[in-house]
């Protein structure tokens, strides 16, 4: 954060596209998880994925709570992970990746006994037949109301950006563009309200035949200016940054390797807010490393949505094993409408935070996780975590 004067000051956030290395590869985890949880509600997924030149490798632990055939099992999770390369627009060693001829490994392995114990109920005799965490940790979620999706502003106009250029690139209006890109926008903040956009980079990988001038008049007239000139944020200071390098061809897992879950950021509120350090794909939602981030994101939305405050972030932390949270906590920053005190009391009153009720509560056993892996988990509707309709629920334990 950049402090200018008066209580501005500047914030930055990014985001990456579906074709950047670490999001190919998230989106590989969550797109086996999908699988296992078609084949088994009750599966237990941890999904890892490396790219890198010319390679695919899947990795980590599942458990199945019924019969399955493992020789088709692994056939699929091949054509699974090699569709999701080519739906990205991998489909040429040129481009950063040949999803269809490159190198695969699966390194897949049955989930730990010892850990399957606690979480199914079978562990210690005071919590026996009771789901518990799968693992200990803290997460938090986020809200505030700068913007509809009542998600931070640098992030969330970060992700729009890459969100238009994905829709240019796969209807083919701007033919030149390949999958791999990052942008980042900077925002001038008078205490908690964005005033101004200051900066805004965009590196998007490209065809070798076309030059500079038409990159950058290209993306800043036909991407960038279409998301933020309706923010009302646009002002003709704003720096942009098209391409810094120069040239952006070579990209994908060609350019860098990718990883699972080193994205966390992105993920979630772009560094406004905290993070628990936990990342989220190829996690099935016994891991509480999503479930209750997820959770902690729909307890945080209801209270800025019901007016109880401008901002809000609450933190659940876990036990492995243990069926219920070890603490809640609601942080308002000083916006709330009402004692912070009381706010906290509702959201303990009207949410189930146990391992077993957030699953219910957001119904988290069905194959969706895919779609959550690029362009943000928060501050996009269609999931369940992002629904505001515990408004009047919370509204009514505040005044209790």
């Amino acid at each position: 954060m950049s402090v200018l004067s008066n209580n501005h000051y500047l914030f930055t956030s990014e985001s990456v596209g579906e074709g950047h290395p670490d999001k190919l590869c998230d989106q590989v985890s969550d797109a086996v998880l999908d699988y296992c949880l078609s084949l088994d509600p009750e599966a237990h997924v941890a999904c890892e994925t490396f790219s890198s030149t010319d390679f695919l490798l899947v990795g980590g632990e599942i458990g199945f709570s019924r019969d399955v055939d493992l020789k088709e099992f692994n056939r699929n999770v091949e054509k699974i992970a090699r569709g999701v390369a080519l739906d990205i627009g991998y489909n040429s060693a040129d481009v950063g990746l040949d999803g269809a001829n490159c190198l695969f490994m699966n390194r897949l392995h049955a989930q730990s006994a010892d850990i399957n114990q606690g979480v199914v109920g079978k562990g210690l005799d005071e919590y026996e037949g009771q789901q518990g965490a799968g693992d200990q940790g803290m997460m938090f979620g986020f809200a505030c109301n700068e913007t509809p999706a009542l998600m931070p502003a640098p992030v969330y106009y970060s992700h729009q950006i890459l969100l238009r250029a994905h829709e240019l690139r796969h209807s083919g209006k701007i033919a030149w563009l390949r999958p791999d890109a990052k942008s980042q926008v900077t925002i001038e903040y008078d205490g908690n309200k964005p005033v101004r956009i200051d900066t805004v980079v965009l590196s998007h990988q490209h065809n070798p035949d076309v030059d500079y001038d038409t990159i950058k008049k290209t993306l800043i007239e036909e991407v960038i200016k279409p998301v933020l000139e309706p923010t009302g944020l646009l002002d003709d200071k704003v720096k942009y940054f098209i391409n810094p390098t120069g040239k952006f061809v070579i990209g994908g897992p060609d350019g860098d390797s990718g990883l699972t879950g080193r994205k966390i950021i992105v993920d979630t509120y772009g560094g406004m807010g905290r993070h628990g350090g936990g990342a989220f794909s190829g996690k099935d939602p016994s891991k509480v490393d999503r479930s209750a981030a997820y959770m902690a994101r729909y307890i945080a939305k209801n209270i800025v949505a019901a007016d109880l405050a401008d901002r809000a972030e609450v933190e659940l932390a876990y036990a492995i094993g243990v069926p219920f949270p070890v603490s809640i906590m609601v942080q308002t920053f000083g916006t709330e409408k009402v004692p912070c005190e009381k706010i906290e009391a509702a959201v303990k009153e009207v949410f189930d935070c146990t391992p077993a009720g957030i699953i219910k509560t957001l119904n988290l056993k069905q194959p969706i996780y895919r779609k959550t892996a690029s362009y943000g988990h928060f501050g996009r509707e269609g999931f369940p975590w992002e629904k505001t309709d515990k408004i009047e629920a919370l509204k009514k334990a505040v005044k209790a």
